[in-house]
């Protein structure tokens, strides 16, 4: 970008420090003892001061209390929500206008959370949050970009702060990703189509991704008692030889699971995305893509046919279609 384009664009960016992401949000629960039980047992907490009432009456505390790390749970979080149609605010807009000029890349750095007092059950948390500053032009390893900060104030029933948080993200345009389209008074850096995340290549696996490059989906089989197996590995898990050869699948199967993902949005992979594990005829499960249909016509023991296909300048794969 030009001198005179990126001082065009930051002044566009720089208009929104000091306006607030959202008006203040009201949690959608109370602090409540399921959740926190739920948190405390995902995260193996095994403090007793946030299930045991006895416990935590006779301690410091004088009664139970949440978990300090459960602040923005019952302040800030949109819930599932988010992951279909998310509410436009402040933040979303804003990164779309760094998205509009290249700066498609993002990345949580680093955040600081101030506690002011403990939560207990029956506390309603608010959240409000404001977009703090944004960051003069930085050059990162992961690209040029800016950091964009924000701060959240919590708020409980009496409007009384229970904790702050500061959280910063880098809107950045990706190094390997950026071409430089010249055009007429300077270049202007560009995006390039991302690429789906490539998979790693090794001793092991390496054979198997260069038969698809051929056109083809080899399966491992045992030499010793002639068991196939999925993904490859080193040894038969049957009579554990170490000697292997491959046979060609037919391609042929049929879903014996699947799911769809609808959030995140990957770069450079469909939305929504539809996948299986694909019952081969061959006999091994295989987890690739459905494609040539819509989600809701996918069941459980679905004929299929796959097809090894480019999917992008990287990446050949076997792709799934009805049969």
């Amino acid at each position: 970008m030009t001198p005179e384009e990126i001082a065009a664009f930051e002044a566009k960016v720089r208009a929104y420090v000091g306006r607030e992401v959202a008006p203040r949000r009201v949690g959608k629960d109370p602090v409540n003892l399921a959740m926190i039980r739920h948190w405390t047992e995902v995260t193996g907490d095994e403090n007793p001061v946030y299930r045991d009432a006895g416990f935590a009456a006779e301690s410091s505390k004088r009664g139970l209390i949440a978990p300090p790390t459960m602040l923005q749970i019952f302040g800030a979080m949109e819930g599932y929500p988010m992951c279909q149609t998310p509410e436009m605010d402040g933040q979303r807009e804003l990164h779309r206008v760094f998205d509009a000029h290249g700066y498609v890349g993002v990345l949580g750095t680093n955040t600081t959370i101030d506690f002011y007092r403990d939560l207990r059950p029956g506390d309603v948390i608010a959240a409000h949050t404001v977009i703090d500053n944004i960051s003069e032009r930085k050059t990162t390893a992961r690209g040029v970009g800016y950091f964009i900060e924000t701060v959240t104030r919590f708020t409980d029933q009496n409007d009384a702060e229970v904790g702050r948080q500061v959280f910063r993200v880098l809107k950045f345009m990706p190094n390997a990703q950026t071409q430089e389209a010249k055009a007429e008074g300077g270049g202007v850096a560009r995006p390039a189509a991302p690429t789906r995340i490539q998979a790693p290549r090794d001793h092991d696996n390496a054979w198997w991704w260069e038969g698809l490059e051929r056109g083809k989906l080899l399966i491992q089989r045992c030499k010793s008692c002639a068991t196939l197996r999925h993904p490859p590995r080193p040894m038969c898990g049957v009579c554990q030889s170490t000697q292997w050869d491959t046979v060609e699948s037919s391609l042929e199967g049929e879903v014996y699971s699947y799911t769809e993902l609808h959030y995140p949005r990957f770069p450079g992979y469909p939305s929504p995305l539809l996948c299986a594990v694909v019952q081969l005829r061959e006999g091994t499960r295989l987890v690739a893509n459905l494609a040539g249909c819509e989600p809701e016509q996918v069941h459980i023991g679905m004929k299929v046919r796959g097809k090894v296909e480019r999917v992008d300048d990287k990446t050949v794969l076997p792709n799934f279609y009805p049969a």
